[in-house]
């Protein structure tokens, strides 16, 4: 075990040697309550093996975590018939707000649109034209890996 796995709170979670409130586990993945309950059954979702962030992930770990999201949040939705949406967040690197690094989703319950919880986007379109948005495309697509 490395010394970030050693120091991880997640990893800690997923060890037991930080009780939680866990909704859903398998070999794969463990799903807890956050402390924080944004909305009433916020819930993290988290690999058991330890990895920084989306960008560390290999196809088959992807794979094997987001598919069992579906199944989590019909859960979450079916534990209280108040629940009307859900916002389903992956935050990677400090700027995008990851405040734990080891990878986890949150699955955000919204029981309506003064329910605490809010994402704001700008909209940037008046700044792009039809090249723009063509540099930048090419740009992503020439990174794809197979």
């Amino acid at each position: 075990m490395t010394e970030e796995e050693k120091n991880c709170i997640f990893c800690k979670i997923v060890r037991g040697e930080i009780p939680s409130y866990t909704v859903y586990e398998d070999d794969v993945v463990k799903a807890f309550l956050d402390i924080s309950q944004n909305t009433p059954g916020h819930t993290l979702v988290v690999p058991k093996k330890h990895v920084k962030d989306i960008f560390a992930y290999d196809d088959d770990l992807a794979a094997a975590v987001f598919s069992r999201l579906p199944k989590i949040a019909r859960a979450i939705k079916k534990s209280d018939p108040r629940i009307v949406g859900m916002n389903i967040l992956n935050n990677n690197g400090k700027v995008a707000y990851q405040s734990v690094f080891h990878s986890h989703i949150h699955l955000v319950p919204r029981y309506s649109a003064a329910d605490q919880f809010s994402i704001h986007f700008t909209d940037n379109s008046a700044n792009y034209d039809e090249a723009k948005y063509k540099q930048v495309q090419q740009a992503i697509v020439e990174h794809l890996e197979d």
